[in-house]
């Protein structure tokens, strides 16, 4: 069974980054969160980032905020799929920073970003990742696909209607 790792650099994460933590359940993926400081504890970083995939992880979403240098380190030592999620913090320059910190990596150490606060979308990301090779969770990102579009049509048919 696949495993998703989401870490964040400090608890004030925690909010946001609950998000991926609640889609993935929502898959019946099983999920591993840790705080992992890229400033404050690299050692734990490092160890994080060389052993993941070593104990059955198969995707890392690091979230982020100010300068977010964990995702894109993480991504420098993990051959795992990295999934960024810049977030707003209270030193944030509007997120901003954080987003670019993440999106602008160098050639050869991808990390896939997502929205500002984007975790939701992260935690989707990495299911669609885990369904290319899980029919198991490919068919709930179908269905959950098809209950967006449901909900959609339901909310078209009260504006026709009127309601």
């Amino acid at each position: 069974m696949s495993k998703v790792a989401i870490i964040m650099g400090s608890t004030s994460d925690l909010p946001v980054m609950q998000e991926a933590v609640d889609i993935l359940k929502g898959f019946d993926i099983e999920v591993e969160v840790d705080i992992v400081s890229a400033h404050r504890t690299p050692d734990k970083l490092f160890d994080y980032g060389k052993n993941a995939h070593k104990r059955g992880i198969t995707v890392i979403i690091a979230g982020a905020g100010g300068a977010a240098h964990l995702p894109g380190m993480i991504a420098s030592l993990s051959p795992l799929p990295v999934i960024g999620v810049p977030v707003k913090s209270s030193n944030s320059i509007d997120g901003w920073d954080s987003i670019l910190s993440i999106l602008q990596m160098p050639g050869g150490v991808p990390v896939a970003t997502v929205a500002l606060n984007g975790a939701k979308n992260a935690g989707i990301l990495a299911a669609q990742i885990i369904g290319s090779s899980d029919k198991c969770v490919l068919d709930k990102i179908v269905a959950y696909k098809e209950g967006l579009k449901m909900k959609v049509e339901e909310g078209a048919a009260k504006v026709r209607s009127g309601q």
